[in-house]
């Protein structure tokens, strides 16, 4: 809400406080002002001018020569390229000296040989943004619509001496959403009383029931629909004490008769509509629900189709506005517009909400009609209107208005203790004080021993409960004054959860790494993923999605982390590693009614050199065994027992050869491995490689307790092996027999080669393991060793047909 600090003062006395003042006392008391902004932008020494002449410039068929009569003794000549400008006129004159917006200064200058000592100013020159000027003074030179004295202050008559409050309102304060609403505010905070505007109309002999009839079918949706004729009106623009208004708050002018209608909706905060009478092309309005598919071209000359959720504004017949968010095309006030049908109406909030979101039309009328307008106001805004519009279009009031009136405005009561006020704010305010707050604020009250029964107005509709009436007496108490105090409630210690606590974990290793933290949105395409998924896997898909690239829940991270890589490979970053911890969604319904199984993963995508030291000549590039040796200190510091294994397989969109399944006993918890050439290429990706774990399933599988091993005191024997197995044989299998045939005495064993080739037999292979054999009770002897050594070997040989390279 933009509130005018000149426009303000109309409604109270506020003329001893600055406008940073005004919103300093509003902020504190609760209705939060973001900014304090001049109309003004540093413009000085504007003036009235007349143009005396106007003549053609003899060397520029574009430029004029103009006399102009700025107050001084003699007329100044001006050099002017404006179209629109001509003898007679008054204009905004920045004369010799003058400052305007941006620090742009006016100078004595010579154009085409001709001297010209000022500038004849638009609008949008003197600071105005142009999306709040009206169209016929959009283009060219600024006219005053009225005859004015040369040489008085131009930005007095502009307003450009005002300044502009900015609130940040919350949705409960539709109250400060007019000017009378905001005075009200200002009054109960500095206990001063508001000066409401007068309505004085005068009516016309002819009576507004010949020419219209009201009908409301939805009475529940709008218990109160008022209709005002008013004759023989001239369309024109508005004088500029209300144009000045209106772009203040952020309105553009139209006409006389519209702008009325806004003036009177940030006066009042009740919207108006007016509809050209003989567009109408009907004696009867009829307020009813829209049948389904029924069409409307609104003000925007957009076609829209209405639904029976939508309530509409008819001639008996046909649509002619969306109720409390936009009147229709065919009965728009124009030109030639020469009587006036005015509709002043209350509708239920929850009906204009659906219309406006369901039709993606948000206007100042629905903002109001949603938030909640004053009952006890509606009549006094359309007296208001066809006051001034009979004022400023000539027009006249036909006598009474034609109304369905089933509104009730009675005020809302709350009742509350003196004590519940004390207990809930840790205060001692007696119970005068309250009284006080409560006049200040116009509230009605009766109050007994302590005890009140408050009537909240109905221009008050956010105040419902006690909480409420709470809430007012700290605001006008003064936040500063309520003393600091602890709860006395009891409280409960904040954490972490399993996860959250392996979340962390997760990203301290993997950072610790050198691997970066992406960010991506859980929305996707199914078309993305069918690279990894299958394309008949059923999927969550978005209501309204934002677009098309955002219309289902992901079910795998990885997509959006080649996407992240393709970002950075087009603009020359060929060395990425990123992680991603988020959530995934899978369903088993192809419609989905019930909440999708949602899964906690962690995923890393890998491309490019992984290590590279130019100096010394030597550069690591990103394979398979890289990424698994992250996996596995991942799942290390997740502290998961040793019964991890990693075996081959095949993964839609991914190499055949370099995909491995990772497996903690039984239970596949992820997968690692390369990126399929042909879907890199669908990203343009080089060699890329990534992992993706399932961590919930991974934190069930943590060691909850962990134990620790004195160092070794006796020392260990090593033996090497070198086995020749069929190369079928897979090698984790090999070490799994080893480290069961061991016993206790083995602890530790790794591959150190595979070989095939020469000196082999074809289909076989050559696996070298180092086994490590250690006692913690004694030292070993070589009797010791061979006799277990020598059970491992035969072991082998049993099991798959192991023999001793020779």
């Amino acid at each position: 809400m933009l509130v005018s600090y000149q426009w303000l003062k109309k409604y109270i006395q506020i003329d001893d406080l600055t406008a940073e003042e005004v919103a300093e006392k509003l902020t504190r008391s609760g209705v939060e002002v973001d900014l304090v902004h001049a109309m003004n932008q540093g413009v000085k020494n504007v003036v009235v001018g007349k143009v005396l002449s106007c003549e053609k410039h003899p060397e520029a068929d574009k430029l004029n020569i103009c006399q102009v009569d700025v107050g001084e003794d003699e007329p100044v000549q001006i050099v002017c390229g404006a179209k629109n400008v001509a003898k007679d006129q008054y204009v905004a004159v920045a004369k010799v000296g003058a400052r305007l917006p941006g620090g742009m200064k006016i100078k004595r200058a010579k154009l085409r040989g001709q001297t010209s000592e000022g500038m004849i100013c638009s609008l949008q020159e003197l600071g105005f943004e142009g999306k709040l000027v009206a169209k016929e003074l959009a283009e060219g030179i600024f006219v005053f619509p009225t005859d004015m004295v040369p040489g008085e202050d131009a930005l007095e008559h502009l307003n450009l001496h005002d300044e502009v409050l900015e609130l940040d309102l919350t949705p409960n304060r539709a109250d400060c959403l007019s000017m009378i609403g905001v005075a009200y505010e200002i009054g109960a905070i500095l206990g001063r009383e508001v000066t409401f505007p007068e309505e004085n109309v005068n009516e016309g002999s002819e009576k507004a029931s010949d020419y219209i009839s009201v009908e409301v079918d939805a009475k529940e949706d709008n218990p109160y629909y008022g209709a005002t004729i008013i004759k023989d009106v001239t369309i024109a623009p508005s004088p500029m004490w209300l144009q000045t208004k209106l772009m203040a708050a952020g309105i553009r002018p139209i006409n006389n008769v519209v702008d009325v209608t806004n003036f009177v909706l940030l006066e009042y905060g009740q919207p108006l509509h007016a509809f050209d009478y003989d567009r109408f092309d009907s004696k009867k309005v009829l307020v009813r629900r829209a049948t389904e598919g029924e069409t409307i071209v609104s003000l925007d000359d957009v076609e829209r189709t209405l639904s029976s959720e939508h309530l509409v504004i008819t001639n008996g017949t046909e649509p002619m506005a969306i109720a409390g968010v936009m009147g229709g095309a065919k009965s728009e006030v124009q030109a030639d517009t020469q009587h006036i049908l005015l509709e002043a109406a209350f509708f239920k909030d929850t009906v204009v909400r659906k219309a406006s979101r369901n039709l993606a039309l948000r206007s100042d009328s629905s903002a109001r009609f949603e938030k909640g307008v004053d009952p006890a106001r509606v009549k006094k805004a359309a007296e208001r209107a066809a006051e001034l519009i009979a004022d400023l279009a000539s027009g006249t009031i036909l006598s009474g208005v034609v109304a369905h009136d089933e509104l009730s405005v009675e005020p809302h009561t709350v009742n509350i203790t003196l004590e519940k006020i004390n207990g809930v704010l840790g205060t001692e305010i007696d119970a005068t004080t309250v009284k006080n707050i409560f006049k200040k604020l116009q509230f009605e009250y009766e109050e007994q021993d302590g005890h009140f029964t408050v009537f909240v107005p109905t221009r008050r509709n956010d105040i419902q409960i006690e909480a409420d009436i709470v809430e007012e007496v700290a605001r006008l108490y003064g936040y500063d004054n309520i003393p600091t105090t602890l709860p006395n409630t009891p409280t409960t210690p904040g954490g972490l959860t399993t996860v959250q606590q392996e979340k962390r974990k997760a990203r301290r290793f993997l950072e610790s790494t050198g691997v970066h933290e992406a960010v991506n949105y859980s929305l996707t395409t199914a078309e993305k993923e069918s690279h990894f998924e299958r394309g008949d896997q059923p999927r969550v898909k978005v209501a309204l999605p934002m677009s098309e690239d955002r219309s289902t829940l992901r079910t795998t991270l990885i997509p959006h982390l080649l996407d992240a890589l393709s970002h950075n490979k087009n603009r020359s970053m060929l060395d990425v590693s990123l992680y991603e911890i988020g959530s995934v969604f899978h369903t088993e319904e192809e419609k989905v009614t019930k909440q999708p199984n949602e899964k906690t993963m962690v995923a890393g995508a890998f491309m490019g050199a992984w290590h590279m030291h130019n100096w010394q000549g030597e550069k690591k590039a990103i394979d398979f065994f890289v990424v698994k040796g992250i996996v596995e200190g991942l799942l290390a510091e997740l502290n998961v027992n040793g019964n991890v294994q990693y075996v081959q397989s095949e993964r839609q969109g991914f190499h055949p050869g370099r995909t491995a399944e990772v497996r903690i006993g039984d239970e596949i918890v992820g997968m690692v491995g390369q990126i399929h050439p042909t879907t890199a290429k669908e990203w343009s990706l080089p060699e890329t490689y990534v992992f993706e774990l399932n961590l919930q399933k991974i934190v069930d599988h943590e060691l909850k307790a962990l134990r620790y091993t004195p160092i070794p005191r006796y020392p260990a024997m090593d033996r090497d092996i070198a086995l020749v197995v069929d190369e079928t044989v897979v090698a984790a299998d090999v070490e799994r027999e080893i480290i069961e045939l061991g016993g206790d005495l083995l602890t530790a064993v790794s591959l150190f080669d595979v070989y095939q080739g020469e000196h082999l037999e074809s289909g076989k292979k050559s696996l070298a393991f180092s086994l490590r054999y250690q006692d913690p009770e004694k030292t070993l002897t070589e009797e010791d060793v061979t006799t277990v050594h020598e059970k491992v070997l035969a072991g082998l040989e049993e099991r798959l047909g192991a023999t001793l390279r020779s």
